[in-house]
């Protein structure tokens, strides 16, 4: 089996961005451009894949780390000497090389195979990935002979108002015979408009040659879409959420409105679940089955088991098991674990803590740093005080236990199982299992005291006047 290498443009800035983030980490749908792109590389069950970096070198590695090697371009010098920073790598192996650029997110393991396939059969030097453009400003030019045959590509600016009128473009995407690759960048020259060492230059060295040069068209231009600007970013972001939409649609996901619905890449959504408009699914979330997704609810990083409502609510990096609901107006912050049959109700914060299979968390409370049992009442307006000013403590509440509303459980603390808490207390010690505490001022009433506020005159000469009208 021929070998598949694979070289990917990640080394450029990105001016037009005006961005301090360098293009190729740009993200869309949740992920990097070049990581879209290595991932669908990968697909191909490569041998060998070097990624050519530049600017923000470490931070492209720190993007990818292992899952490439790595070849420096320390000067900007056109995409053929990008290329070139390769050889140490590839440069003596014998195999087909892909490629491919950090910025075309679009692409897929499928044209990738079908650009290999097609260059194998015609016995090819070099196969240019080419596509048909209503509006070819900007791409290089694919010029063929009077047969057909690629007899070389030229670029925008180098363009005569002939070639300039072609709609067939180059994609920036290639597979070569690695060997002959190789050999060709070294007699390549940077004479033409912007002084740059082009990789299509290449193709003219290798037709000189009387080596084969091919061109593949594909069907869909859109996945040959590049991005240099924030404009292209969110058009590639458009094509590539269409795309992710149908694909969960097509799995028994209902999405109810498609268009106002926003799904990173590696989200998971179990089937017969239904998504409404405004909804953001992030990062790796995984969502089950049979789960109600309400409208402009964000999820993100998150693991949603199966029967699960989330009505306008956030959640990050939490996990609700399944047959568990929350919110409205509800929010999960990282490390909190919703358990089986449990219930957080509208405008509940948890961070950093589990909350009880069957255990109800009805309205207006605060849960944070806490181990709930199951089972237990926590009634509204209660807060779980963890923070002393200086160190973030626990409280532990026992199975079947009750917390009356507005309560503060200071702790750190530990209620027992089957502890009762009264109405309005503020606990600072322990509970035992089967008690009731009460932390709360006695009441005393002042009768007659209403009299003496000054509004009190202007309240009763409001009753009189009301009566006798």
């Amino acid at each position: 089996m021929t070998a598949k290498y694979a070289v990917i443009l990640a080394a450029g800035q990105g001016t037009r961005m005006k961005s301090k983030l360098y293009k190729v980490l740009h993200p869309v749908c949740g992920k990097p451009m070049v990581d879209h792109v290595l991932t669908q590389i990968e697909k191909n069950q490569m041998d060998q894949i070097v990624t050519i970096i530049g600017h923000g070198a470490e931070m492209v590695k720190e993007t990818l780390k292992e899952r490439t090697e790595y070849a420096v371009q320390s000067k900007q010098l056109g995409t053929g000497h990008a290329v070139l920073q390769a050889e140490s790598l590839l440069g003596d192996k014998d195999g087909m090389t892909l490629i491919a650029c950090g910025d075309t997110p679009l692409f897929t393991a499928a044209t990738f195979a079908e650009l290999f396939e097609y260059h194998q059969s015609q016995g090819a030097a070099a196969t240019v990935l080419t596509a048909n453009a209503d509006d070819p400003f900007g791409y290089g030019r694919i010029i063929r002979n009077d047969l057909g045959i690629v007899e070389r590509i030229v670029e925008q600016k180098d363009a005569t108002k002939e070639e300039a009128a072609v709609t067939e473009i180059n994609t920036g995407v290639y597979c070569f015979n690695n060997r002959e690759l190789f050999q060709a960048l070294h007699q390549i020259t940077n004479d033409n408009a912007q002084g740059e060492y082009y990789l299509t230059d290449v193709m003219e060295v290798l037709k000189k040659d009387g080596k084969v040069v091919a061109a593949y068209q594909m069907g869909n231009f859109e996945e040959s879409m590049g991005v240099n600007d924030r404009i292209a970013l969110s058009q590639a972001g458009k094509v590539m959420q269409k795309r992710i939409n149908r694909t969960h649609m097509a799995n028994g996901v209902t999405l109810v409105d498609p268009e106002n619905t926003y799904i990173d890449v590696d989200v998971e959504i179990g089937a017969d679940t239904v998504i409404e408009p405004g909804v953001q699914l992030k990062g790796s979330t995984k969502i089950g089955a049979d789960c109600l997704i309400g409208a402009h609810s964000e999820i993100k990083d998150s693991v949603v088991g199966d029967n699960v409502t989330v009505t306008s609510s956030v959640l990050e990096n939490a996990v609700m098991h399944s047959n568990t609901d929350i919110g409205p107006y509800s929010h999960l912050r990282p490390q909190a674990e919703i358990c089986q049959g449990a219930h957080i109700g509208n405008f509940v914060e948890v961070k950093k803590a589990i909350v009880g299979q069957n255990t109800k968390v009805g309205h207006l409370t605060y849960v944070g740093d806490a181990t709930l049992g199951k089972e237990i009442n926590v009634g509204c307006g209660t807060v779980f005080v963890n923070y002393d000013g200086i160190n973030k403590h626990q409280t532990t509440v026992g199975d079947y236990s009750f917390i009356g509303s507005g309560s503060n459980v200071i702790a750190p603390v530990v209620l027992g199982d089957h502890a009762y808490v009264a109405a309005g207390s503020t606990i600072t010690a322990d509970v035992e299992p089967h008690a009731m505490a009460i932390g709360r001022g006695r009441q005393v009433n002042k009768a007659g005291y209403y009299d003496k506020y000054p509004v009190a005159k202007a309240a009763q000469q409001t009753e009189e006047a009301a009566k006798n009208n």
